[in-house]
């Protein structure tokens, strides 16, 4: 990075945060001095992750929504909204991936529905209602978490989801030029997660500091798929 942006004081949200890349951005991020809101499914899934992220000297929230529910979410956005922080960055990181389908022309339609409500919907609704006040603060930095994936039609429901994330950022960009606000895509790379599964390559640490690129940037990078892996083993 030419420039870096500083996030201390600000506020991210990140879904997703009760284990795996979510866990090890909230706790990187708290590191740079910024706070916190952690999203799960359940406040007390991300109970003793709070107690942490406060230990570094910054302030957390937390939060909790079923993603796959839009009355959930709805829910959780409006509470944010009347009586939380303004969220400066935004990480998109929540996802599901159904069943591995050997039959791959088995998968149910029940799966694709599932993926893009959790996958694709929730995460758009979340951009936008929180682009406005980004908008209006003339700072923001969004972050949504994508997939290298391909040639996999046994895993056919997740890997379209994620391409919709990528055509969704691809084409929304052109809306924030000029704003302040920064939406960029993040492929963590493939991680020994509960989600990756135990024989990935990479172990879910190496997702950092890559991860808090696209949140650190500030030369006016948009519609960017930054590799978590392209900066493993390095130091921003």
């Amino acid at each position: 990075m030419t420039t870096r942006a500083d996030i201390r004081g600000k506020w991210a949200l990140v879904t997703g945060a009760s284990r795996g890349i979510g866990r090890q951005v909230s706790l990187a991020l708290a590191d740079q001095g910024c706070n916190v809101v952690l999203h799960s499914r359940d406040l007390s899934n991300t109970a003793a992750l709070a107690a942490e992220v406060a230990s570094k000297g910054v302030e957390v929230r937390q939060v909790e929504a079923e993603l796959a529910s839009t009355d959930d979410v709805s829910a959780m956005l409006k509470e944010l909204l009347l009586n939380g922080p303004p969220i400066d960055i935004l990480y998109n990181n929540a996802a599901i991936m159904t069943s591995y389908y050997s039959d791959w022309l088995s998968v149910p339609a029940d799966d694709l529905r599932l993926s893009f409500e959790v996958n694709v919907t929730a995460l758009i609704q979340i951009c936008h209602t929180l682009i406005p006040g980004m908008v209006s603060r003339g700072w923001g930095r969004i972050i949504n978490v994508t997939s290298g994936i391909a040639d996999q039609p046994e895993l056919i429901a997740y890997a379209v989801s994620k391409a919709a994330v990528d055509k969704f950022v691809y084409d929304t960009v052109g809306k924030l030029e000029g704003t302040g606000v920064l939406m960029n895509l993040l492929d963590p790379g493939w991680l020994r997660t509960d989600l990756g599964g135990p024989n990935a390559p990479n172990s879910v640490e190496s997702v950092i500091p890559g991860a808090l690129v696209p949140a650190l940037i500030n030369d006016g990078t948009a519609g960017k798929l930054f590799r978590a892996q392209d900066y493993a083993g390095t130091e921003l």
